[in-house]
Order: structure tokens, then sequence, then C-alpha cells
């Protein structure tokens, strides 16, 4: 469904006498496909990492980043009836996703990773692939006629989907669930702002542009500064009961 919209936006980039969000198919089509494959890309890369982390071997490496790369895309589209999913018919996105994660073995063997890890190559990228699945299938969502409310959700659960995925393989507590930072939090602000800046004049890919680049600086600052939602805790350390 996305890259059926690219041609769309050779054509003419802003409908004129269309509302905002009806000039979204066409206006959009070019900054989806590139934030698809960069969420790809910076999803894969978080799994490859993590994978190195855990000993996997290298098959199990490529294999990893693939299913965290594609897992919240392919929830996006499950949620919206769009069946086959995304990389059925365009299996591009497996070999972005497999090549990204085996790029990052040579990197890592060579030490090339290692400089990386002073600006937590992990978290920044997947504070990217979350903001860019979010905005993505925020925009496929309204594509498809889905309210505002539905769109934020879709847009959400698209973003959360590769982190939970990667999370529960190697046995952890999903990030949105467990940490106190700003993640599903952060999702469902850039969900809201990409909503807000596609009524007004503003170019599509723009506000697009906007609402990914908030998502991330969010996350990152609430990762810097300790910000996040309290924590629900039943008992003390320690507590019999």
């Amino acid at each position: 469904m996305v890259h059926d919209v690219i041609g769309w936006l050779v054509a003419d980039l802003v409908v004129q006498g269309e509302s905002p969000r009806e000039s979204v198919a066409d206006a959009l089509g070019v900054a989806q496909t590139i934030i698809q494959y960069a969420g790809t890309i910076a999803f894969a890369i978080s799994a490859a990492v993590l994978a190195g982390r855990r000993r996997m071997n290298v098959v199990g490496v490529v294999v990893f980043g693939v299913l965290v790369a594609v897992g919240g895309g392919t929830t996006r589209d499950i949620l919206l009836g769009d069946l086959p999913v995304y990389w059925v018919a365009d299996p591009a996105p497996l070999f972005v996703a497999g090549l990204a994660a085996a790029v990052t073995i040579p990197l890592a063997w060579t030490g090339g990773l290692s400089a990386l890890q002073r600006y937590d190559v992990v978290q920044v990228s997947d504070s990217a692939g979350l903001a860019l699945f979010t905005v993505l299938g925020t925009n496929v969502a309204l594509e498809t006629g889905a309210g505002a409310v539905s769109a934020v959700l879709v847009g959400v659960v698209s973003g959360v989907g590769g982190g939970i995925i990667r999370d529960t393989i190697v046995g952890r507590t999903p990030e949105v669930l467990a940490s106190g930072s700003l993640y599903a939090s952060a999702a469902i602000g850039g969900s809201i702002l990409n909503l807000m800046l596609l009524e007004t004049s503003l170019w599509p890919p723009i506000a697009s542009t906007i609402a990914v680049a908030f998502i991330v600086i969010l996350r990152l600052l609430s990762l810097h500064f300790g910000w996040g939602v309290p924590r629900f805790v039943i008992g003390r350390s320690g507590d019999s009961s």
C-alpha cells in the first residue's frame, strides 16, 4: 500500500481543493517509503547489537534483525486488515533488514561498532525505529480511512511492536512495559502531533518529519535526564506478602 502512492506524489504533491488529510496519500509517497526503510534499518541494527550481546550465532543475528525490523509494520497491517502484509508483496524490506543486521557483524568484529557504543547505538537506533514506524503507522491508518484515535493507536502499536518482539525473544520485559522513561508516551505524543500538523497547511512530508524528530528527541531526552512515567509497585523489597 505504501509503495502504491509513490506515483501519485510525482503527479501532484499537493492537490488543490482537498483537505490536508485527503492529500496525505498524494503527498507522502516517497517520504513514507524513506521512513519505512529508515525504520527497518534502525530496528535491524538495534536487534543485531543486542543479538551480539546475547552471543547469538551469525545466522541468528540476521534472522533476529529481520524479525524485529518488520514486526511493527506486520502488526500494523494485521490491525488494518491489509493482507497480505507489506513485505509479502514486496520482500525488499526483508533484504534491507537482513543486510543491515549482517553489516553490523563485521563492524563489531573490526571494532567499528565499539566506537559507536559511546553514543549508545542501541538506544539511538531503537528511538529512531520507534519514531519512524509510529509516524508511518499513523499515516497508513489515515490512508485507510481510520479516525484520529484509531490512527494514533495503530501508529503507537506499529512503533512499539518491533521493540516488544526484540525484548520478548531475548527473554526480558519489553522496554515499553518496564522502562520508566518515555517510550509509548513519546510515540503517543508524536502521533498526535503528526495528526495536528496534517490538519494545517504544512506540507505533509514536513509534518511527518517534525513528528519523527519530536519522538526521537523526547525519547533521548527522557533517557538522559531520567524523565518518565511513575512505576506501579505493589509491596516492597523483602516483603513476604
